[in-house]
């Protein structure tokens, strides 16, 4: 896709893709063990700041020390946000185009119901519905026995990251072009989630589309979502990026960011105890996960290292964080580590590079496909006597 006598601007679209998945996988799995805990109980549970992947919260009794959630988080595994990635990137292989949320009532839902795979946390092959919280469930719930109409399914759901978490591939197929991603992803999270949760997905999705961008920056990052952003979340992201530029590591960070998007989080100071408040429609207010995300990205410079530890040492819902930050930063261009990325691979038992290979590949089909598309529009304004485009 680079014009002749031009050199590419850093990595190209395929490091850039398989920067952006196997990055966020990693960033998942390391954020797992430690997610719903605060920073000071993570540094006293391993004696200092995580910095790699560790195992289970309560070591070898994590089947039975929440029964409500006898997931095998750690050691490697990664959680429902890769899955639910993988899955939007299936659903994309399958429709080999752009998506809407009619695709996720009509290839997604599916995938969940009937599919078994190989679910790392339940160390054993199971539907990935059998695998996602409630608000997760939800899809199926209204779409496959509710028979909502798709765009409308995710009003009613509680407000999460839910649909954000798995956004990435909305943003990648969208390379250099946010507003298209933004667009895009608001159709296909109309489905799942509402409100300021459905505003994340279209946001998260453009960042990671212009973190694809030739010379991309944290800074340009940030710049493109507040260009599109509405409403609460673009105030949080707003906010926890300006104190985020005034630090250089992520231990200084983590007081401040916090308390830059607390006036905007709906969930409160006690992460397993959500406040009445929590997880409602609201024009005022932002899921915490993605301004964090970009704050984290900021203070990392972009390194996806430093980015992922510190989305994971944040603590709460850190597994969707450090997913978030490695995404940007895999997409950036950062190197995701490899010894981390093998790990994570052979714990989980799953090929990470496997969905980044397909959804090199639709992408391309699909701004072939766009060009083909653009053009038959340019002749036929031309037609009509209006302007006519210059190569």
């Amino acid at each position: 896709m680079t014009p002749k006598g031009e050199e590419n601007s850093g990595p190209g679209l395929e490091e850039r893709i398989t920067g952006a998945l196997v990055g966020a996988a990693v960033g998942d799995a390391l954020g797992g063990p430690v997610e719903g805990y605060s920073p000071d109980q993570i540094l006293e549970r391993h004696g200092g700041r995580v910095t790699g992947v560790v195992g289970p919260w309560n070591g070898d009794a994590w089947r039975t020390a929440r029964p409500i959630a006898p997931y095998h988080k750690g050691d490697g595994h990664v959680t429902d946000d890769t899955l639910m990635t993988h899955a939007l990137v299936r659903v994309y292989a399958t429709v080999r185009d752009h998506l809407d949320a009619y695709a996720i009532a009509d290839h997604l839902v599916p995938d969940l119901m009937t599919n078994p795979r190989w679910i790392p946390e339940l160390e054993a092959e199971a539907l990935l519905l059998q695998r996602l919280f409630l608000a997760e469930k939800w899809l199926v719930a209204r779409l496959a026995y509710g028979h909502v109409d798709p765009r409308e399914a995710g009003t009613g759901n509680i407000v999460n990251c839910g649909a954000a978490m798995y956004m990435a591939p909305v943003g990648l197929v969208n390379a250099a072009n946010p507003a298209a991603a933004y667009a895009e992803a608001l159709d296909v999270a109309g489905a799942h989630q509402s409100s300021y949760g459905r505003e994340a997905a279209g946001v998260f999705a453009a960042a990671v589309a212009a973190a694809c961008a030739p010379g991309g920056t944290p800074e340009s990052v940030v710049a493109a979502c507040l260009s599109l952003a509405k409403d609460g979340t673009r105030e949080a992201i707003e906010r926890v990026c300006e104190v985020a530029a005034a630090h250089r590591d992520f231990e200084s960070a983590l007081v401040p960011l916090r308390e830059a998007v607390a006036p905007y989080d709906t969930v409160g100071p006690d992460y397993r105890a959500p406040s009445l408040a929590a997880r409602r429609p609201s024009r005022l207010h932002s899921i915490e996960e993605l301004p964090i995300a970009l704050g984290m990205l900021v203070v990392s410079g972009g390194d996806h290292r430093r980015a992922v530890l510190g989305a994971v040492n944040y603590g709460r819902d850190c597994d969707s964080i450090a997913t978030m930050a490695g995404a940007l930063a895999g997409a950036l261009g950062a190197p995701v580590p490899d010894d981390w990325s093998k790990t994570v691979a052979e714990a989980s038992r799953l090929d990470l590079w496997e969905p980044a290979r397909t959804l090199i590949e639709v992408t391309r089909e699909i701004f072939e496909r766009d060009v083909r598309r653009r053009r038959a529009h340019e002749r036929a304004i031309a037609e009509l006597g209006g302007p006519r485009c210059s190569d």
